[in-house]
């Protein structure tokens, strides 16, 4: 069983000391490494951030994640600065459509409802009906009639995943991927499980392997109950759940160190252990103490852009049990 790092004092009493003189607060994500996880205000995933950066009165926002994490905390919390510790903080998923693409997809399919994964430039979410994150994606879809087409973006594998549970057959797909969640692959998967046939399987929806975590379900190599399809907030929740097992997770490997602290009694082991974002660990300890005191780097969004924007990122953090769009 791996042991969860210990983190310098003297860096997290320095990193706490100056978020208090600049009144910032600082949200990581669950990716990131295990040094801004715990010195973070709050670690979580990208619908938690939102919300908390929507909810904060901190006049600063220091957004440990990515570029677009970062942009979607700007349209939320507009009167807020927001700093990202390094502006190179990319996303390959994002990179996979840009607002253009995204308007020729919808002449094609005039009337349709554009649904994007928050993994998306704000540029892109302006051409958007509603957001969703991997937690809510099929609430997102289930609360528009079922008689709207749907063009879902940018994620082929998270909106593979809506398709199965919503049954939706009026649901397109962009063939978008995270480089990191498909370079997890089902051999992979399948290698692991037969190391470990008595593995709990924790899976993102947007891996390469959540089409094979369900067969190997439906043909009893692994027992349903044991194959648990989650955002990463889900993974947390049931990690509580499951004692002292032993669990395969299949997600970016910064996923662990939040995982071993919610369950010290589990075995969580990486069904990839190279499956690490080069851009999330683009955000380091040192990076993260300059931009507190160098106030840099600050995220802006096109006014124009942003007004748009906002919309399909408010619909996705209110979204309740109604539907959102007519």
């Amino acid at each position: 069983m791996t042991g969860i790092p210990a983190v310098d004092p003297a860096y997290f009493e320095e990193v706490r000391r100056l978020a208090a003189e600049r009144d910032a607060l600082i949200l990581a994500h669950n990716y990131q490494v295990p040094e801004i996880q715990e010195v973070a205000h709050h670690v979580g995933d990208s619908l938690q951030l939102a919300r908390l950066a929507a909810a904060s009165t901190a006049s600063t926002i220091v957004l440990c994640g990515v570029h677009f994490m970062a942009e979607s905390a700007k349209l939320l919390a507009p009167e807020r600065t927001v700093l990202i510790p390094d502006l190179g903080a990319g996303c390959s998923l994002a990179d996979t459509i840009t607002a253009e693409q995204l308007r020729e997809w919808k002449a094609e399919h005039p009337g349709a409802v554009v649904v994007s994964y928050v993994n998306t430039s704000a540029a892109v979410k302006a051409e958007t009906d509603i957001c969703c994150t991997s937690s809510n994606a099929v609430d997102v879809v289930n609360s528009i009639p079922a008689d709207r087409e749907i063009l879902f973006l940018p994620d082929q594998f998270l909106g593979a995943h809506v398709q199965r549970e919503t049954g939706r057959a009026n649901l397109h797909i962009w063939m978008g991927e995270c480089h990191v969640h498909a370079g997890i692959s089902g051999d992979e998967l399948v290698r692991r499980v037969e190391e470990q046939p008595d593995a709990e399987l924790l899976i993102h929806p947007e891996c390469g392997c959540a089409t094979s975590a369900l067969y190997l379900a439906g043909e009893g190599i692994v027992p349903v109950e044991r194959t648990h399809i989650l955002s990463t907030g889900g993974m947390l929740t049931k990690a509580k759940q499951l004692g002292s097992a032993t669990v395969l997770v299949a997600t970016e490997t910064g996923m662990l160190h939040q995982l071993r602290k919610a369950n010290p009694l589990a075995d969580f082991q990486a069904v990839n252990p190279k499956a690490d974002c080069r851009y999330m660990k683009m955000i380091t300890p040192e990076k993260l103490l300059t931009s507190l005191r160098e106030n840099v780097f600050e995220v802006t969004v096109d006014p124009e852009i942003a007004v748009r924007a906002r919309k399909a990122v408010e619909r996705m953090v209110e979204l309740g049990g109604a539907p959102v769009l007519a």
